[in-house]
């Protein structure tokens, strides 16, 4: 008998040899990376911050012009950071596992931006989980844990999106050198997307089954460029040279004052990790519900999400979003709108800080906010 060099020690006694096993039909594969995300073993994809994964959907319609669905991608995950990844799954004894597949992945990537948004995605997530009988709202807090909120998630899937960082990914029982040499070869030259290939090898014994991942991809100058531009998570002293290299001292000035409110509250304060735009924002969690309505962007801005309170503790009640906006509108020079109040808005600081009570009166604002979800009961 052949032996794989793989083992499964039972109790102290038992030596099980384990020998290669191939997959029956590829749609075994589907079905185990569904049930089975950490497959795609982040750890090796980004030792010093393992990347985590949920399903958003399998057999995910990717559209062309005006086609709407031409193609379909095998999965769409996301990480952690929100970074949308692609999935392709084929068997080895697929013929189309060289240059065909490579061909249909770029398909998906150059139309994925013009066919799906992050609120198409968080749409077919919910609509995922509900066909699942799970809640939406409770599987993406339990993926992102108690100090990320779903709002600043999805807002950063939406700038991935729109900067085109995203991760494809091919999954197969056997990854063959041709294809190994042109992932290696396109993950080294397209930036800030990252292409890689999962070989997920099986081995079988006595009723046992032992999966074994391996990522192919990230040569030493691929990592070199995707850890130059990968985004790590913000910190005050980073955020706030941010605004000194592109803001003149008096918009510095104010968001130097949201900081320091922020620090005053007493609140957790949650770090974005975008790459191109740092944000800040005290975490919220009215009944336990996490939630941002407002946070503050290296773009100069204070971002107001209206949209993402509805349905909300607090601030899903419309009179209070209202009157949320009122006393943003305050500001002279903020062109805030009733129409604001079932999308995104945002405060230029640029504007507070041409008007003479400008600051206190943004303060007023953020300190009312708090206050309202504080007192809630």
């Amino acid at each position: 008998m052949s032996q794989s060099g793989v083992f499964v020690l039972k109790g102290d006694e038992a030596l099980v040899p384990m020998l290669p096993a191939q997959f029956e039909a590829e749609v075994d594969f589907q079905r185990l990376l569904s049930r089975f995300p950490s497959l795609l073993v982040g750890d090796q994809i980004d030792p010093e911050n393992p990347r985590r994964f949920i399903l958003v959907k399998p057999e995910l319609s990717i559209g062309h012009e005006q086609e709407t669905a031409r193609w379909s991608v095998d999965h769409l995950f996301l990480d952690q950071d929100g970074v949308p990844t692609l999935v392709e799954v084929k068997r080895q004894t697929d013929s189309r596992l060289r240059r065909e597949v490579v061909g249909q992945m770029l398909d998906y990537a150059a139309n994925f931006q013009s066919f799906w948004s992050a609120e198409r995605i968080a749409s077919a997530f919910e609509a995922a989980c509900s066909q699942a009988g799970t809640e939406g709202d409770a599987v993406l807090a339990e993926f992102l844990g108690p100090e990320v909120t779903s709002e600043w998630f999805w807002t950063a899937v939406d700038t991935n999106i729109r900067a085109g960082k995203l991760r494809l990914m091919f999954v197969a029982d056997h990854v063959p050198s041709e294809l190994r040499r042109i992932v290696e070869f396109l993950n080294e030259q397209m930036s800030p997307a990252e292409v890689l290939a999962l070989e997920l090898r099986q081995f079988a014994g006595q009723g046992l089954r032992t999966i074994v991942p391996v990522v192919f991809g990230q040569t030493r100058e691929a990592v070199g460029r995707k850890q130059a531009v990968r985004g790590s998570r913000w910190t005050e002293e980073r955020l706030m040279a941010a605004f000194e290299d592109k803001f003149p001292p008096e918009v510095c000035s104010v968001a130097a004052a949201v900081m320091d409110w922020m620090k005053g509250t007493g609140l957790p304060i949650v770090f974005g990790t975008g790459r191109e735009n740092g944000s800040a924002y005290p975490l919220l969690k009215p009944q336990g519900v996490a939630i941002n309505p407002a946070y503050l962007s290296t773009e100069g801005k204070i971002w107001l999400q209206f949209k993402s309170l509805e349905g909300k503790p607090v601030f899903g009640d419309m009179e209070l979003r209202r009157e949320l906006l009122r006393r943003f509108a305050r500001v002279d020079g903020t062109d805030l709108k009733e129409t604001s109040l079932t999308g995104w808005a945002a405060v230029p600081l640029a504007r507070v800080a041409a008007d003479l009570d400008g600051s206190a009166k943004l303060i007023s604002a953020l300190d009312w906010m708090v206050r309202q979800v504080k007192d809630a009961p």
